[in-house]
């Protein structure tokens, strides 16, 4: 039962930041239709923006705790400036194009973004400073250490307060407005171009924050992290019912632990070999076993042809 805990913790702590992602994706889809897939490219940015900062600023005698916060705030506005800019330049002039059009541009983005980060940071890897506190909570063999609890918390709130501001807020109700019938929110006064860039935005700054989280549990970036991490929170909207941002939450949680266990649970029963090396697999089986099952996803509906 410990192993099961402390795998189900690991998996939380994965989760978490697999949903984070996961919005920036569901959101766009929820409102364009469009697989933005240089999202994971985003997340990548944040992650190296963020802890470039905070080396300097480490290096430079800053206590832990404001060097953080000084890079995650950068990296927010890194990226959110990066997600209006890839929405403004490079997906508005396609929106009437062939949907095909647009996901080709969005898997040449990704490329752009990854060999112009190569520029920047160079290609080896960089290992974020050891400034995080090493205390851990321990219960009967279970541990949780203080980065994965503030990772999960933190991503709570941020779901917890994106799900409140697109139910609760004006900007919500024009988001789901857009999204059931752009050309009806319009004529209703609602600014769609406005909103689509909003949505980018907001979608970029929780990958800023999941990125920042990723480089400081792993304690590296690299200018290629986006790509399978990207994938992975596109595999969680997926399962959750692309569009559906509880879904996106669910599916995100649900894939951090699946991986988890796969990686503990098989790699024991295997000796080893098809432990964490192999961890990916497990994520993708389950994704091709829900999609045979439930092609629309967890929570997901299916939706009726726009006209």
């Amino acid at each position: 039962m410990d192993i099961f805990l402390q795998q189900l913790v690991n998996g939380l702590t994965l989760g978490s930041i697999y949903a984070l992602v996961a919005l920036g994706y569901t959101m766009v889809y929820g409102i364009m239709e469009l697989i933005n897939f240089a999202h994971g490219d985003v997340v990548m940015v944040g992650a190296l923006a963020g802890l470039s900062v905070i080396a300097f600023l480490v290096g430079q005698g800053w206590p832990a705790f404001w060097a953080v916060t000084a890079g995650v705030l950068l990296a927010l506005a890194a990226c959110m400036l990066l997600g209006w800019g890839i929405e403004r330049v490079a997906y508005r002039p396609l929106r009437k194009a062939p949907k095909l059009a647009p996901l080709i541009t969005a898997i040449g983005l990704s490329i752009v973004l990854q060999q112009v980060s190569a520029l920047l940071w160079g290609r080896g890897y960089l290992s974020f400073p050891a400034i995080l506190p090493t205390t851990s909570l321990s219960w009967n063999g279970v541990i949780l250490t203080g980065i994965q609890a503030v990772i999960i918390v933190l991503a709570l709130l941020l779901m917890a307060g994106l799900l409140v501001l697109v139910q609760r807020t004006s900007l919500g109700r024009a988001m789901r407005a857009t999204a059931q019938n752009p050309a009806v929110a319009q004529l209703m006064g609602v600014n769609t171009d406005r909103i689509i860039a909003l949505t980018f935005v907001l979608g970029s700054a929780l990958a800023a924050v999941a990125g920042v989280m990723v480089v400081a549990y792993y304690n590296v970036g690299h200018y290629t992290m986006g790509f399978m991490l990207g994938l992975k929170a596109f595999t969680a909207a997926v399962l959750g019912g692309i569009g559906n941002l509880a879904g996106a939450v669910l599916g995100g949680l649900l894939l951090g632990v699946v991986e988890a266990m796969g990686a503990g649970y098989i790699g024991d029963l295997t000796g080893g070999y098809f432990g964490s090396n192999y961890k990916d697999v497990f994520a993708f089986l389950v994704l091709i076993a829900v999609l045979v099952l439930h092609p629309n996803g967890l929570l997901g509906r299916r939706a009726r042809e726009k006209v």
